[in-house]
């Protein structure tokens, strides 16, 4: 069946989808070797393979060093060979990058989180390190082979990560050799990273996010003694592959990124990174699910039918599938607009600010997308789906996440309306959406949207969910009509 064909291949639904794929030829390569070998290699560590911590060597000095199955590695350093990394800034373009973790993510997920916080510590480092930073440090991201660098991004201390502003109060006080932190990150993601960027605040600089500046923090002091501290690893409902700790910096070597009054800036670009390839590994997750749901209903029987032949399942199925397609031209025209705008500094221009509802608009409605298709997947298998070892559960383990990763949906909805507000954002998406959206339905959804921005601020935040949901819905619709092949 057709259908099958092109959603058991993340390779296939992406040339349904887009005209251009480049270097066909390693995304063919990297979903061959997940076929053959990969998909076997990722059940098992996700069974069993969790990391562990060697706290000390055998001196008895702190070691922190979290050790992996051999295979976890296997799996990790081929997405970083083939250029989930280096060629976004060697090709100067992203599409590259995300198409890989398209790719990736359809057969696991989890592992696309090293390469996203990866790629959001070599990109600020190549557009704010000073020259001394980036020699020392961009060659290691940059590698091609198995002794490449990891990266991270590091921002959420106990208080939460939402709110920034009162949540950080890791302090960076200035050294001879450039600065020094001290503070806790409370939920570090790849926690193992050879370098990693951290937002701090520098001694005596003003409350809430204007006083955040942004630092470069290798794991390891100019003399080889370790930098940071790892408390502990977390238990997590998902990514149990992906070491995410508790990190202790105590009087930490750091290098500053940028101008230390421009760092939210410069934290949110991170962010911005991380929040479109969310939406992919989204979108690469749901597609995962349906199409397994779909093999399962293929050559399950009841009622002396195949289950897919009974009229009910086959509509979900098939309103599912358009689901899908609108859930991806969200999810991609996020990427596209992030490839024209991400060497951007501030001030910005306004097409970056389309960027940034579309980027909250994708965020939000694929992430809630991603666990619905997962939980209905779940539900295709009946009592099997909520077996571990059949498999479906574990796209709802690892759906669960991706609402909350990098902004809940609530940072999402709130964010979208501050450059709605402040921006006028949601009338350049408009305008993009002119040639593919009736007038009349456009000009009802901005009246509506202006409706809700004259609202009182408690009134306008308590109404913004249904509005920003609606606006998610037609955006992707709509879209999706720009990227059939």
């Amino acid at each position: 069946m057709a259908l099958l064909e092109t959603l058991s291949s993340p390779l296939d639904f992406l040339q349904s989808r887009l005209s251009t794929i480049p270097h066909l030829d390693v995304l063919a390569a990297g979903q061959e070797w997940w076929k053959t070998e990969g998909v076997a290699i990722s059940g098992a560590i996700d069974r069993a393979g969790t990391p562990w911590i060697r706290m000390f060597d055998r001196l008895g000095r702190r070691a922190d060093e979290i050790l992996y199955p051999r295979e976890y590695q296997t799996m990790l350093r081929l997405g970083y060979r083939s250029g989930v990394v280096w060629r976004a800034l060697e090709e100067n373009s992203l599409i590259p990058t995300y198409l890989l973790m398209y790719m990736i993510s359809f057969y696991d997920p989890g592992v696309c989180c090293p390469y996203t916080v990866s790629l959001g510590t070599a990109v600020p480092l190549a557009k704010y390190g000073s020259a001394e930073s980036r020699a020392r440090f961009l060659p290691q991201l940059l590698r091609k082979d198995d002794s490449v660098w990891q990266g991270a991004t590091w921002m959420t201390e106990i208080d939460g990560g939402s709110d920034l502003g009162a949540a950080v109060k890791t302090i960076a006080r200035p050294a001879a050799d450039g600065w020094r932190l001290t503070g806790d990150k409370y939920f570090a993601s790849n926690a193992a990273a050879e370098l990693a960027v951290v937002a701090a605040r520098p001694e005596g600089s003003p409350p809430g996010v204007r006083g955040l500046a942004l630092f470069l923090v290798p794991r390891y002091r100019q003399d080889g003694s370790l930098n940071c501290f790892l408390r502990r690893l977390k238990d997590k409902i998902a990514t149990r592959s992906v070491p995410t700790g508790e990190i202790e910096l105590k009087d930490s070597e750091a290098y500053l990124l940028g101008p230390a009054d421009s760092g939210i800036y410069l934290i949110l670009e991170v962010l911005n990174l991380s929040r479109v390839a969310n939406s992919v590994v989204s979108v690469a997750l749901a597609q995962r699910a349906m199409a397994d749901a779909l093999a399962y209903a293929q050559g399950r029987t009841a009622f002396g039918k195949r289950i897919l032949d009974h009229p009910l399942l086959r509509r979900q199925f098939e309103v599912r599938l358009q689901s899908l397609r609108s859930a991806f031209a969200l999810a991609w025209e996020s990427v596209r607009l992030l490839d024209q705008v991400w060497m951007e500094r501030p001030p910005y221009s306004e097409r970056y600010h389309l960027f940034r509802l579309v980027a909250h608009l994708a965020k939000y409605w694929t992430a809630e997308f991603a666990v619905d298709m997962a939980k209905w997947a779940m539900e295709v298998h009946g009592g099997l789906g909520v077996l571990a070892e059949y498999g479906a559960e574990r796209w709802l383990r690892e759906a669960m996440i991706l609402a909350i990763w990098e902004g809940t949906s609530h940072r999402q909805i709130l964010d979208g309306l501050e450059v709605m507000e402040r921006k006028q954002a949601h009338k350049m998406l408009f305008a993009q959406l002119a040639e593919i959206a009736p007038a009349e339905q456009l000009q009802q959804m901005e009246s509506e949207v202006q409706r809700l921005l004259n609202l009182l601020p408690e009134q306008k935040e308590a109404e913004a969910e249904a509005l920003f949901r609606r606006l998610a819905v037609l955006s992707a619709d709509r879209l999706s009509l720009k990227y059939p092949r």
